[in-house]
């Protein structure tokens, strides 16, 4: 690999290890605001009737903070195969669904109908469609890559 590639994969490392940390950061606060409205008895989040809202917001807070981890662990991914360049599918698919997927869950959760979540949740379709597809290129990438080597950095040769 070039050092110009070398230089772009390192820059994308990095753009998901800090985009995958901020998202942790800010559905872990979504969490913690959630258990408080939880804590304080707040009955627009904890009454019968609030049942889709309360639980389209903790799938919000789940998929988030998870989806996050998967983009840390992505940038972890680009820095361990050193001799693939990264494909802009897998990146840019990564970082909508962590995006997509709370945002769709939380927003039906923010004006539900008769216990059906809000027209919010017509995006999480769109955003695990992005993320297998990031998945799915990365797999296929890493299996043609071949393992890394000990330390995490190949050899050059």
């Amino acid at each position: 690999m070039s050092d110009e590639a070398a230089n772009a994969t390192e820059r994308l490392a990095r753009r998901h290890l800090r985009f995958g940390w901020s998202a942790v950061l800010v559905f872990a606060v979504l969490g913690l605001t959630l258990e408080t409205l939880h804590g304080f008895k707040v009955r627009a989040y904890l009454d019968v009737s609030s049942e889709s809202r309360r639980l389209m917001w903790t799938l919000a807070h789940a998929h988030g903070t998870l989806l996050g981890i998967v983009n840390v662990v992505y940038g972890l991914t680009l820095t361990a195969f050193t001799d693939r360049s990264p494909r802009t599918i897998e990146s840019r698919g990564l970082m909508a669904a962590a995006v997509l997927l709370p945002a769709g869950f939380f927003l039906g959760g923010v004006n539900p109908y008769r216990g059906d979540p809000g027209l919010g949740i017509l995006l999480v379709p769109v955003g695990a469609l992005l993320l297998i597809t990031g998945l799915a290129h990365l797999v296929l990438s890493t299996r043609r890559a071949g393992p890394p080597a000990s330390g995490g950095r190949r050899a050059k040769r």
